[in-house]
């Protein structure tokens, strides 16, 4: 199984905390952030595959964080989680380029699936890349 570096960001501490502990167990390396500005920091110092993002979040909303992210750091795959879910929210997070969007609490075996599936493409996405670049370095080499 590839390894898979989650970033969990939700201004609420113990849920961070609880989810941390139940997904790890499940053998994901999880980092965390309590905001967006801070998601966004974590994510220019680590390599994170997946971003499982709430959507409540005081002063910079999961909304605006996914747009950012996604400026910054196209491939990284995000999972939109929220508790007040609003079909309006869940399809303009989709629109933004979030791979998913779930109702809190979700379970945790539905939450991991997702994840994998998220990582899975970003994967491809990763081996799309370098395989680019490795046709890229043959043709000016000329081989």
């Amino acid at each position: 199984m590839l390894s898979t570096n989650v970033l969990l960001v939700d201004d609420e501490v113990p849920f961070v905390d609880t989810m941390t502990k139940r997904l790890s167990k499940r053998n994901l390396t999880i980092l965390k952030a309590y905001s967006g500005p801070e998601a966004l920091e974590v994510l220019k110092d680590k390599k994170v595959d997946v971003v499982i993002l709430d959507v409540k979040m005081p002063g910079m909303d999961g909304i605006e964080t996914l747009r950012e992210l996604k400026k910054e750091f196209p491939l990284v795959e995000v999972i939109m989680l929220t508790g007040h879910a609003t079909i309006e929210t869940g399809i303009e997070g989709m629109k933004l380029g979030a791979f998913d969007y779930l109702m809190k609490p979700c379970d945790i075996e539905v939450l991991l699936a997702k994840v994998l599936e998220a990582r899975s493409k970003k994967a491809a996405h990763d081996e799309k890349i370098t395989q680019a670049r490795i046709h890229e370095i043959a043709l000016r080499r000329g081989d």
